[in-house]
């Protein structure tokens, strides 16, 4: 018998469409198109991106708001054997232009701006619906990222664009085949973009958000009788604070699995979600965008062992002492994760080197420990880097762009608690004082995202850094934590 071959993405949607055209596949705003759309609208824009050069193995940046378009123009780069590269439609143009700049795609979808690289249209109406020879991309996703150096970087997966490499994710995720699946958070993010495809390769309508609203979540589960939900921690926050009156109006018996990840889950938020959901629907996994590893835990898991982010599912994690030696269960140590012996790891970065050891293993800059049973609990981050409502922010990206500006003479940028967003971004300036709060937030606007904005800026004559030009990040930050410093408003 001759083996049947892989399935490519493009094969995937064409076949969904051939079985039921009319079933919806992304909704948006209210704003609906179905398999067969999605089909046809792709094998178009695939054709006018050839025309403008897109070659296989190319990337194509995608900078669009949350909705049909940004699917249509993935699948259209898949058709082509070409690599998505998931982007912000509101980064600033520095913060974009650093980014294609190590990129260097073969064209930019970014409605209206204006690149340095070739623009790739959305609208192409006047070419051919019909299907395209298969093609199988070489990287299914190159997903972007802060550097912990303060330069952008893309995770670059090693995985083809082929549906049997995705499939293991989707079981692990628990994700239906033919249902509909809501996932409110942005798709230049990894695990939006994630989810949203492997709903889309099973057949599952995904509903998505312009923006998250909390309220329009349990909408959009009730009115489509949704089945799966992604969410982060300040998600889960926003929903749970509508209050039962709000919560109680929406029928959610239809909803079997939610998944968080991205970051980590206040224990007392984890209870109550469990408490209102029941503890089978709820389902946490820990990785990392390179994939090399992860863990999962359902609520019942966690209920028996509070706080920890499950076992193994995927890889291989280990607990190392900064000399590289392995730690027993209950002490603190860096956690490291590889696929296997000497397995490689699967990605690869384009503007970073990765932090490796002997025999395939890799570390984020997470710190934890594993218990008796080999269930991770995570303690801190090693890294600087401070978790923004789920997203990734760099202190150095910051203090780069600070440092741009005639009047700063040195900066610290450190994440402080915050109620909602869990920490927020703060900053202690060394300036010549001839610059006010105000004027910084407006000069930053220009170059930074506005959740990397600092909510507060702390104004110092003294030098901020020891003769070695090393800065006291923690200490900083334990002062004003003993002085009661929060993330306040951000000035403007």
């Amino acid at each position: 018998m001759t083996p049947s071959t892989p399935t490519t993405f493009g094969e995937a949607i064409r076949d969904l469409a051939e079985q039921a055209p009319d079933r919806p596949a992304v909704t948006c705003a209210g704003l609906t198109i179905t398999r067969a759309e999605l089909d046809r609208r792709s094998n178009r824009l695939a054709r006018a991106f050839a025309g403008e050069g897109v070659r296989p193995g190319d990337h194509v940046s995608i900078a669009l708001d949350n909705g049909p378009d940004f699917m249509v123009a993935a699948f259209a780069a898949w058709k082509l054997g070409a690599v998505p590269q998931p982007l912000s439609a509101r980064m600033p143009p520095a913060e974009l232009d650093a980014v294609l700049d190590i990129v260097k795609p073969a064209g930019v979808v970014a409605a209206g701006r204006a690149t340095r690289f070739p623009a790739l249209p959305l609208d192409a109406d006047g070419e051919d619906d019909g299907p395209l020879p298969p093609a199988v991309s070489p990287s299914w996703k190159a997903t972007t990222s802060g550097g912990s150096t303060g330069r952008p970087k893309v995770i670059v997966t090693d995985a083809p664009a082929l549906v049997d490499t995705v499939t293991p994710l989707a079981l692990l995720a628990g994700m239906p085949r033919d249902g509909t699946a809501v996932v409110p958070g942005p798709l230049h993010h990894n695990a939006p973009f994630l989810f949203s495809v492997l709903a889309l390769l099973l057949g599952t309508h995904v509903v998505l958000q312009h923006r998250f609203e909390a309220e329009r979540v349990l909408r959009d589960l009730d009115a489509h009788q949704a089945g799966w939900l992604y969410v982060v921690p300040t998600m889960m926050q926003r929903i749970w604070r509508l209050g039962p009156e709000t919560r109680d109006r929406y029928d959610l018996s239809h909803l079997r699995r939610v998944v968080h990840m991205a970051a980590p889950c206040p224990p007392w938020l984890k209870r109550e979600w469990i408490g209102w959901l029941g503890p089978e629907r709820i389902l946490e996994i820990y990785s990392a965008t390179e994939g090399i590893a992860a863990t999962a835990i359902d609520g019942a898991e966690w209920l028996t062992r509070p706080g920890s982010v499950g076992r193994p599912v995927l890889g291989e994690i280990t607990i190392l002492d900064v000399h590289g030696r392995e730690l027993p269960p209950g002490e603190v140590g860096h956690v490291w994760l590889r696929r296997g012996p000497d397995a490689r790891p699967g990605y690869h970065y384009v503007g970073a080197r990765p932090r490796t050891r002997d025999g395939g293993w890799e570390c984020y800059g997470d710190l934890g420990y594993l218990d008796s049973d080999g269930y991770l609990f995570l303690t801190d981050r090693e890294s600087d880097m401070i978790l923004v409502g789920g997203a990734n922010v760099y202190p150095a990206e910051i203090e780069a762009a600070l440092g741009e500006h005639p009047a700063v003479l040195d900066s610290c940028v450190i994440g402080m608690p915050h109620e909602d967003l869990g920490a927020v971004p703060c900053a202690i300036v060394q300036t010549t004082g001839a610059v006010t709060a105000d004027e910084l937030a407006a000069f930053l606007r220009g170059r930074l995202s506005a959740y990397k904005i600092p909510r507060t800026f702390e104004f110092t004559a003294a030098p901020l850094r020891d003769d070695a030009g090393k800065v006291r990040r923690s200490a900083l930050r334990g002062e004003r934590l003993r002085r009661g410093v929060a993330g306040a408003p951000s000035p403007g």
